[in-house]
């Protein structure tokens, strides 16, 4: 054998080899991976037994439907109204002197809020006082003549033509005292409106007028505006189809509404005031007043605000969670779980909502259990897996 008749031999040995080699790892890769897929099958198939089905069920959380007392609520948006709002105007012509409140500032009935230059009218009242002092001595003088003419007339002293000319002067001398008794009172009256004084108790607007300003009596534009706003009236309107019931509710007991103010959502108390007595053709509704105490200045006049009106109390109102019902083209339905833990698809009719409630004119029963989250994932029939409960963080039992 020559050199290179041995070196081909031993180049096909090595090759030989390392075909065996590959074909053997290979054999062993597919008889692993044929017995990893037999078990997975194997595990499957204990599952589809009765095994653990967790990894199946959809996980959900539920609430269970209850029947309860629950309030008849009419929703609706209001506007805050001042009870009396009054507009304060001169009602004589004179400069403003002083000014004795601050915008914005509450003020009480009687209280003094302007005070314009009373000078001018004390000399008018002086005046008017002297005129009527020289009237009045010179309507005495003429009583008197005719006291002493009506014995000179008896004697014949004195003509009668004499006589009565005497009558009608004394006559026409009271009647002047009387005018000047009118002047007086008229310019004692203009003295007063030099003092303007509040009309009523409430929080003053802001000012138009300024100390030295000339005022002119019952001008256009008012020195200041009052609004009465501790009570005050909120007006709000609803759908006319409820005006029955409103007024068969009102005949029995007073109609209660709450109003949401603040950032807090604090809910002040009221009650309905007022009913129109017409239904706005153009909207369907008709428009009610309800008066709040408001002593913590919570509304104000032109504030929107939610109010909600309590017609009655519904005492076997069936309830669930307002998060239970979806909407789907057929309507509005529920998921009810059933005893083996599936689901059933289920058509409800929603009467209302309050809050976060949801009260149910037809569908449900008390007692049964609906999913409130999860329902994405769910079709009829659908295996589920209650979630538990978590307690927040801090809550004690």
């Amino acid at each position: 054998m020559t050199l290179s008749s041995g070196w081909a031999a031993r180049a096909w040995l090595k090759r030989s080899l390392l075909v065996f080699s590959l074909g053997a790892l290979l054999s062993s890769c597919s008889a692993q991976a044929t017995t990893e897929s037999r078990e997975a099958r194997d595990g499957r198939g204990a599952g589809r037994g009765g095994g653990d089905t967790s990894a199946e069920a959809v996980p959900v959380s539920t609430a269970t439907v209850v029947e309860k007392a629950m309030p008849v609520d009419v929703p609706a948006v209001g506007s805050g109204e001042a009870i009396s709002s009054v507009q304060v105007r001169a009602q004589t012509t004179g400069q403003l002197g002083e000014i004795h409140f601050a915008e914005g500032q509450d003020v009480e009935k009687g209280q003094l809020l302007f005070q314009l230059d009373p000078r001018p009218f004390e000399l008018a009242l002086q005046q008017a006082q002297a005129v009527l002092a020289r009237d009045t001595a010179q309507a005495l003088n003429a009583q008197k003549e005719v006291e002493r003419s009506k014995p000179l007339l008896d004697r014949g002293l004195i003509p009668r033509e004499q006589y009565d000319s005497t009558v009608a002067s004394a006559a026409a001398a009271q009647a002047t005292t009387g005018a000047d008794d009118a002047a007086v009172e008229n310019a004692r009256l203009n003295l007063e409106y030099t003092r303007i004084v509040s009309p009523i108790s409430g929080r003053a607007g802001s000012l138009a007028v300024h100390a030295g300003d000339i005022i002119r009596a019952n001008d256009t534009i008012p020195m200041v505006t009052i609004n009465q706003i501790a009570p005050i009236n909120v007006t709000f309107a609803v759908p006319g189809k409820l005006l029955d019931q409103i007024r068969e509710f009102q005949s029995q007991a007073a109609l209660h509404v709450t109003a949401d103010v603040g950032v807090d959502h604090r809910s002040l108390p009221g009650h309905v005031t007022f009913i129109d007595n017409s239904v706005d053709p153009t909207s369907g509704t008709i428009k009610l007043k309800a008066i709040f105490d408001n002593s913590t200045r919570d509304l104000w006049p032109g504030q929107f605000v939610n109010v909600t009106m309590q017609l009655t109390t519904d005492p076997h109102a069936v309830v669930a969670p307002a998060a239970a019902v979806q909407a789907s083209q057929n309507g509005q339905y529920v998921y009810v779980v059933k005893g083996d833990r599936t689901v059933e698809l289920r058509n409800v009719s929603v009467e209302r909502t309050a809050g976060a409630d949801a009260i149910i004119a037809k569908g449900v029963k008390p007692g049964e259990t609906v999913v409130t989250d999860g329902q994405l994932r769910l079709t009829p029939g659908a295996r589920v897996m209650i979630k538990p409960e978590v307690t927040p963080v801090g809550a004690t039992n």
